[in-house]
């Protein structure tokens, strides 16, 4: 269980200046994560022998082949475009 002092020292330690509610309030949120890691510690003799890991399944990225393929009609592309200059797309400039 935490108490005042040791949220008071804690604070001390941080150099900052609680308010009393400040104290209070903090007093109950780190003992409600204290609690909270102690519920943690419960399980590590549950988890004996369980490998640790970052994912749930390990499958790792899986990703196609890049293929070159012709699009074909160029003409079809470039006629989506709201603007084109010859054979490219015209864009806003951007930059001065």
């Amino acid at each position: 269980m935490i108490d005042r002092e040791q949220v008071r020292h804690v604070a001390r330690l941080g150099r900052l200046q609680l308010t009393e509610a400040e104290e209070v309030s903090f007093t109950k949120q780190l003992d409600s994560i204290i609690d909270y890691f102690q519920q943690l510690n419960e399980l590590d003799p549950l988890l004996e022998g369980v490998e640790p890991t970052t994912r749930a399944v390990n499958t790792v990225n899986i990703t196609r082949p890049d293929v070159l393929q012709p699009f074909g009609d160029r003409e079809i592309l470039l006629d989506c475009a709201p603007d084109r200059e010859e054979d490219f797309f015209r864009v806003p400039q951007i930059m001065g």
